[in-house]
């Protein structure tokens, strides 16, 4: 026997929608069974900045790596922390 849903409400903004859906069960109005998961492959990964004190040689080496593959030094490191992260 299946469930009869009940139709979603139109909402005048997403306040309103939000406060509805804070006070009611999903289940009563859409079937979960029958989702199919999706993908977002366009969307960005969020990030966030952060500070990090190197050593100034370092750092020149750093910039002079990416010089050589003609990416900006900060992307550089954002890949070699990835790599090392990966491999961990």
């Amino acid at each position: 026997m299946t469930k009869k849903l009940k139709p979603i409400p139109e909402f005048a903004n997403e306040a309103e929608e939000r406060a509805f859906w804070e006070s009611h069960d999903s289940t009563d109005y859409v079937d979960w069974s029958k989702a199919q998961r999706v993908s977002f492959p366009n969307l960005k990964p969020t990030t966030t900045a952060i500070s990090l004190r190197v050593p100034v040689g370092l750092l020149d080496a750093i910039k002079i790596a990416a010089n050589k593959r003609d990416v900006p030094y900060q992307s550089l490191i954002k890949m070699w922390l990835a790599e090392k992260v990966e491999k961990a």
